[in-house]
């Protein structure tokens, strides 16, 4: 099964500074058919205005993944963590019992971001936050895997959920294969591109929700930039 959500049709707000759309329920947008896709409960889109963001603000028992797509964010907490990532890097948090951080665009220009939210596996854990470059480069044609729960991925930062994030960059008329586990599902989102995914077409910022699928095709119209998320 593969069904593409326009980005057109997503929920979102525009407040100014932030400029976010919705793949599932968030904040003020409630669709009850668009709560959460297995493990995963948040895609958001967000586009951040010049020298503006997110001011500090609580999280608990979520792993929360950032993937910056353009631009920069910086990110501070109350552990002491601090940090830059650029476009096409990944940090994570993993909330546990519970931290509070900010994340700003200190930037001269927009900075764009999908951040992610997966259940964790287990409630109650102590907090954490790491991040880490991953070259695009490193990632032509074939799908890696950016952060894991899973303790095969050794080169991937750590998740404490059944959960896998993967991205890859596609030129136009070439492809890339993910193998899905049977009873596993996928949401794919292009940071950039048109592409099909196992002949279903989409375009930059769909969504596309995966399942009863044991091998995902993407193929690209466009040289793509792919991010995919792969949950119980």
């Amino acid at each position: 099964m593969i069904d593409v959500r326009p980005f057109e049709q997503l929920g979102g707000a525009h407040h100014g500074w932030l400029n976010a759309r919705h793949h599932f329920s968030f904040a003020e947008y409630y669709d009850a058919e668009r709560m959460n896709w297995g493990r995963l409960r948040v895609w958001n889109d967000d586009e951040i205005a010049p020298h503006s963001g997110f001011p500090p603000h609580p999280h608990r028992d979520m792993e929360i993944i950032t993937y910056v797509r353009e631009g920069a964010i910086s990110h501070q907490d109350n552990l002491g963590n601090k940090g830059r990532t650029e476009a096409g890097d990944v940090q994570v948090m993993s909330a546990g019992t519970g931290i509070a951080h900010s994340e700003y665009n200190l930037e001269d220009e927009t900075t764009k971001i999908f951040q992610i939210w997966i259940q964790p596996n287990q409630a109650g854990l102590p907090p954490s936050w790491g991040a880490k470059p991953f070259p695009k480069g490193e990632r032509s044609g074939a799908f890696v895997t950016l952060a894991s729960g899973y303790e095969e991925d050794v080169d991937a930062l750590r998740i404490r959920t059944d959960a896998r994030l993967v991205a890859a960059t596609v030129k136009a008329g070439q492809s890339a294969e993910y193998a899905l586990q049977p009873g596993r599902k996928a949401y794919l989102v292009g940071a950039t591109g048109a592409f099909t995914v196992n002949g279903v077409a989409a375009k930059a910022r769909d969504g596309v929700a995966i399942a009863d699928e044991t091998l995902i095709r993407v193929e690209a119209q466009e040289d793509s930039e792919i991010v995919l998320v792969d949950v119980a």
